[in-house]
């Protein structure tokens, strides 16, 4: 392991599954995704089935809060020593290069550690690597359950770099042709594929250190951004698995007095990707109430006031259309259930994107009892079969520009949380790659 501390990151000792091991059954999506499509995450115990998988190492948020939570994380926490025991994880030295190719196009991005003494997840957060998004609290514990008796990590998070120049991850994109293959097949149930190179040549490497050290310059920073010389340096903003860091931080913190600052618990395995990458998509999250016991449209001129327009549509696309074209100072988003299909429109907006004016009436609304449960929704197609379900509400938001997120949670701070995805459900990160981080 090799460290680079001005940059906050470490090049990391890997385990990668044997040449025995089908790797479109071992690598399954990130654990946060298909929370309402209990047929997924079925389907995919069906692909499995017996043969080894990360499916085996992981809690899906799915089954947060169920009878089941309890015996899927000591099945995770076993099954990894189980894994060790037979062999079935191979170590590898170094940086990985990981090429994603989905519906949307290829993106590239680099695996390696990251220092969390440089990350917080505050909303306040000064440090070099930052949240992008609110922290939901009650979902770190169960992760921390996990975390604090594992042997490994396996990642599904993804930090975001803003080299608009291309300086860190396209020198390595262009020498794929002499580098080791590690890793090239089909993702499960439509995810694209997947190939990773491993980065031996130490040259490349000091390459991508340098290159993150020219990002990482004051001078330049504040210049790009055109933003006072007091504004602390952003470098890796976090882009998806946002609680799976926040948790591994959370387990640091507790531990680091009796561990000592040298223990691998004081870094987490993560891919770096190029904000710039044009396989790069950023998608809006939308949101769904479930079971609501109060009448949603007064709901919402009561909390908005003469700041809102509401209009019903003809049609759901016509909803998706209107919002997605909407332009100018307001701010817009639709409704859609199974009586109607609504544009409203916010005025005089209380936040900076439509999602955070929305975010604070759904919170209030849950409150009071407006609604049993709210979730997080990719993609539309999924919005509006769930939406049109008996008692269910949905909300479709618009995206938010990419080249936006380093500039405003800058001089902003956090964005509400679940704000965007990077890509549609099925194009968030697969686990695939383990990092030991303490014996048991």
């Amino acid at each position: 392991m090799r460290n680079y501390p001005s940059i906050g990151i470490q090049v990391p000792d890997l385990l990668l599954p044997s040449k025995d091991v089908d790797l479109t059954k071992w690598s399954v999506i990130a654990c946060d995704q298909f929370t309402s499509q209990p047929e997924y995450w079925e389907n995919v115990k069906k692909i499995v089935g017996a043969s080894p998988s990360t499916l085996n190492l992981i809690l899906p948020e799915l089954f947060l809060d169920k009878s089941q939570e309890n015996f899927l994380i000591s099945q995770a926490q076993n099954k990894m020593k189980e894994y060790q025991r037979n062999r079935i994880l191979i170590p590898h030295e170094g940086l990985v290069l990981v090429e994603r190719i989905t519906q949307s196009g290829t993106r590239h991005g680099l695996l390696m550690s990251v220092d969390l003494e440089k990350y917080d997840y505050g909303k306040s957060s000064k440090s070099l690597i930052r949240a992008t998004e609110g922290t939901i609290l009650e979902r770190i514990p169960s992760r921390m359950r996990i975390r604090e008796k594992a042997e490994l990590e396996i990642p599904h998070i993804l930090l975001l770099i803003d080299d608009d120049e291309n300086i860190v991850i396209e020198p390595i994109v262009q020498q794929i042709p002499h580098l080791t293959k590690l890793y090239d097949f089909e993702l499960m149930l439509g995810s694209g594929h997947l190939k990773g190179y491993q980065v031996e040549n130490l040259e490349l490497e000091r390459g991508v250190q340098t290159s993150l050290e020219i990002l990482a310059q004051p001078g330049q920073f504040h210049k790009k951004y055109k933003i006072p010389l007091n504004k602390e340096i952003l470098l890796f903003a976090v882009g998806d698995g946002n609680h799976s860091l926040a948790s591994a931080k959370a387990v640091w913190e507790l531990r680091k007095k009796d561990i000592g600052m040298d223990h691998p618990l004081r870094y987490a395995l993560v891919e770096v990707e190029n904000i710039h990458d044009h396989g790069l998509y950023f998608r809006p999250i939308h949101r769904v109430l479930f079971s609501i016991q109060k009448p949603l449209i007064n709901a919402l001129r009561d909390y908005f006031g003469d700041c809102i327009e509401i209009n019903e549509q003809e049609t759901v696309s016509s909803v998706i259309t209107n919002v997605d074209q909407q332009a100018g100072n307001y701010q817009s988003f639709g409704i859609i259930n199974s009586e109607s299909s609504t544009m409203v429109t916010i005025k005089n907006p209380i936040s900076n994107l439509a999602v955070g004016s929305l975010q604070g009436f759904l919170d209030d609304f849950l409150a009071k009892g407006g609604a049993e449960r709210i979730d997080y929704i990719h993609g539309k197609e999924t919005l509006v079969k769930i939406s049109q379900q008996p008692k269910n509400s949905g909300f479709y938001l618009p995206a938010m520009p990419k080249n936006e997120l380093f500039r405003t949670v800058i001089l902003n701070g956090v964005l509400p949380r679940k704000t965007f995805s990077m890509g549609e459900a099925r194009d968030k990160r697969f686990y695939l790659e383990c990092r030991k981080i303490q014996d048991l």
